[in-house]
């Protein structure tokens, strides 16, 4: 089962709480690279990742859709 991208993301911190979101609708989520932007606007050149399982992509787009419509 290979994980996808979601979603990329300047701030690593967003990205955790997007995770977590997604996490408690039942989708399991990983960051990747949210070590590699802990430097004030190093974010633009090395963003957070969301990664989603394959399968799990279609739901998880959807979930980010109803999590960006508020």
């Amino acid at each position: 089962m290979p994980l996808v991208e979601l979603v990329r993301l300047p701030n690593g911190a967003e990205a955790e709480l997007l995770r977590g979101r997604i996490e408690s609708a039942g989708v399991h989520a990983v960051c990747f690279d949210a070590g590699m932007n802990i430097a004030e606007s190093v974010g633009l050149m090395i963003p957070v990742r969301i990664m989603v399982l394959d399968e799990d992509l279609d739901e998880a787009r959807a979930l980010l859709a109803e999590f960006e419509a508020g």
